[in-house]
């Protein structure tokens, strides 16, 4: 039940985002339209339009995984799956200007760690959707790098005029590419008799590095004690 009424409040909102972005201006007005209390508008989104924004990116993440399951991506190169499950987060939402505000929000000081969550809560949520198992220290840097080409290829977005897009996935394309350089890149410094010294042993410190199990405030970071 009160998902529902958190999903009204919500839909109620983005009809004023537009105008008064994720402002406290906003969450009245959603309430009033919506036809719900106050006090339990307020006990759903305790920090008004501010937590109505993270349920709005959550959304997204939904409708991404939604979407992700229903396509046949058997025969597709590990890239190219991960370039659609970026394109796909984009275009699951309809509302780019409540991104645009969303955006403007979480560079706010008081919200940048909410924004980084959110981030790296989509990131974690691709990779999951691609299958990912590693529990080691390339759980981070993979969703430290799909969050870099995330967050850019947003930014890329909100500005993009061109038709259907094409010059936003253009720059993912090429953003990844610059990704799977750096990693063949480093697949041949491991190869070399010194460097690779050097990062067998650096790997072995961070293989004790573990996601947690459960993962407090939406923050990342664990590490597992030798036995």
């Amino acid at each position: 039940m009160s998902e529902d009424i958190a999903g009204r409040l919500l839909d109620a909102a983005l009809n004023h985002v537009a105008f008064d972005g994720w402002s406290e201006t906003t969450f009245r007005a959603a309430t009033s339209d919506a036809g719900v209390d106050p006090v339990v508008a307020r006990g759903l989104y305790p920090r008004g339009a501010v937590d109505m924004a993270i349920a709005f990116h959550r959304r997204g993440d939904e409708a991404m995984s939604q979407r992700l399951k229903e396509i046949d991506q058997s025969e597709m190169r590990f890239r190219d799956r991960v370039a659609l499950a970026v394109r796909t987060r984009i275009e699951a939402v309809d509302d780019r200007e409540a991104v645009r505000r969303g955006t403007t929000l979480f560079a706010l000081p008081m919200y940048a760690a909410d924004g980084a969550k959110l981030i790296w809560g989509t990131s974690d949520r691709i990779w999951t959707e691609l299958g990912d198992t590693d529990r080691d220290f390339n759980c981070y840097t993979k969703r430290a790098t799909l969050s870099a080409v995330y967050s850019s290829t947003v930014l890329y977005w909100l500005g993009d005029d061109s038709l259907d897009n094409h010059a936003t996935w253009e720059f993912l394309d090429r953003r990844i590419e610059d990704v799977m350089r750096f990693e063949k890149t480093k697949a041949k410094v491991r190869s070399t008799p010194v460097l690779g010294k050097v990062f067998a042993s650096s790997e072995k410190m961070l293989g004790k590095v573990r996601p947690p199990r459960n993962i407090r405030n939406g923050l990342p970071g664990g590490w597992t004690a030798p036995r």
